[in-house]
């Protein structure tokens, strides 16, 4: 048996309509057994695990109602659908209150079935994910709600646990949106100073004018305006942590102030002559190559060497796509619960999930992040993220799905898997851009039918 057959139990008193049934389902890949009444049902439902159950509403003795809450009392996750005849659409409804994932009324068109069918076995298999992702949110693959399980981001943690536990200077690169602030409050608040302050200063948002006077402070009557004494970010951190992001946009100037800071842990503030000794660590952030910067005599190659004691690199979104439905699962929680009223079960379809791994992400995980908390604001009251829900440029991306980057993991990967679940995935995306009509989809795919069916019923596309 492949992973793809699904077990089945029917429940049906008439016997031609059950064997056919029966017969039909076999034929798409089902592993039906037959039942022609409640009990019989119970039986059955007590010796296997099915995955499904159809049964029709009414039957001699026990009714499909009471095999439904059987059927789910013993596995929660089994997929539940009543068949009703004309009239007892109300009975079946009640049905579904009472565990049923859909209903059906007689007659009934077989293809109308299957489609019930896979919808609400693939609402469960991504509900199961979603659980097995949050498990994974839960126990492993984070760092202080840093959120990764590729190679790059566990040996960040690794670093990132060591380098916590220590008092030396770090300096943090990445692409902007990776989140280099979210690691230095991470190592600040696994360190020894983590009781005292952590003060963040952007050294690129505040104009060349304040910035001296923001990280140092100043005295009454410094300057115009300078009405009385203020601390600056340095002195705040005093015995804590300061992080400066993007270290790089500093005046020559700026650089050297800093620079006889961090080496005699002392300075004074603007318009003061009196020495303020200071005992901070300092965390600096850039998305500029201050190698480069150095070489072209804007940024000072002492300044450099101080700040980078330790050197701690992020990988941009697009080098660990393997992190994308970790990640996306981490802000649908997180905003889902902070919406009034908390939204705690909703679930990203494949499609969608496919689409976002294979976005290029130029905004990294903060775009990420913007892209999940509009695809919720849009959605109120769904359960659903869809294709969509998402940006424009995310549904329209110029990878497609596929993607022309490939990047090999440090422990090498399966070509062959990874070539059938590129080549699945185009299928399966060609089918649903063309509301299942083969003939539109091969066209897409630039195939004849006959090998666009040949292909969905090997590589299991269609389920």
């Amino acid at each position: 048996m492949t992973e793809s057959e699904k077990h089945l139990l029917l429940v049906e008193d008439e016997a031609p309509l059950r064997e056919a049934t029966a017969e039909r389902l076999a034929e798409h890949g089902y592993r039906v057994v037959q039942a022609d009444s409640g009990e019989t049902a119970r039986e059955r439902l007590a010796d296997f695990a099915f995955d499904v159950v159809i049964t029709d509403l009414r039957l001699p003795g026990m009714d499909g109602t009471a095999v439904v809450e059987i059927a789910r009392e013993l596995y929660p996750e089994l997929v539940a659908v009543v068949v009703t005849g004309y009239g007892t659409v109300q009975d079946a409804v009640a049905a579904i209150k009472r565990g049923a994932s859909d209903f059906i009324t007689k007659p009934f068109q077989f293809d109308h079935l299957l489609h019930i069918l896979s919808t609400a076995l693939e609402q469960r298999r991504l509900k199961s994910e979603n659980a097995y992702l949050r498990s994974q949110l839960e126990k492993r693959y984070r760092f202080e709600g840093i959120v990764g399980r590729s190679s790059a981001m566990r040996d960040l943690f690794q670093l990132l646990e060591t380098v916590s536990r220590t008092t030396s200077t770090i300096l943090i690169t990445g692409e902007t949106g990776t989140g280099k602030e979210l690691v230095a409050r991470a190592i600040h608040h696994n360190s020894p100073r983590r009781q005292k302050r952590f003060v963040a200063l952007n050294c690129g948002a505040i104009p060349e004018t304040l910035l001296e006077t923001e990280l140092f402070g100043h005295v009454r009557g410094a300057f115009t305006g300078a009405i009385a004494n203020r601390q600056g970010r340095l002195e705040q951190a005093h015995q804590g942590t300061l992080f400066l992001d993007e270290v790089g946009t500093m005046s020559s100037s700026l650089q050297a102030k800093l620079l006889r800071a961090l080496q005699e842990r002392e300075f004074e503030r603007v318009g003061d002559e009196q020495s303020i000794r200071v005992d901070v660590r300092i965390i600096a952030a850039t998305n500029s190559d201050l190698t480069e910067m150095v070489k072209q005599g804007s940024f000072r190659q002492d300044l450099f060497y101080r700040l980078n004691v330790i050197p701690i690199h992020l990988p941009a979104l697009r080098e660990r796509r393997e992190d994308v439905p970790l990640l996306v699962q981490s802000f649908v929680d997180r905003l889902g619960r902070s919406e009034t009223p908390p939204r705690t079960s909703v679930v990203v379809s494949q499609e969608a999930m496919r689409q976002m791994m294979a976005f290029h992400w130029p905004g990294n995980i903060r775009q990420l992040e913007n892209a999940i908390e509009r695809a919720l604001a849009l959605t109120p009251g769904r359960s659903q993220i869809n294709v969509g829900d998402l940006p424009q440029e995310i549904q329209q991306g110029d990878n497609n799905l596929v993607d022309t980057t490939v990047s090999l993991p440090e422990d090498g990967l399966d070509l062959p898997d990874y070539l059938h679940h590129i080549e699945r995935g185009l299928i399966r995306l060609s089918l649903e851009r063309t509301g299942g009509n083969k003939q539109k989809a091969a066209a897409l795919l630039k195939i004849k039918r006959t090998t666009l069916v040949e292909k969905t019923k090997r590589l299991g596309a269609d389920s």
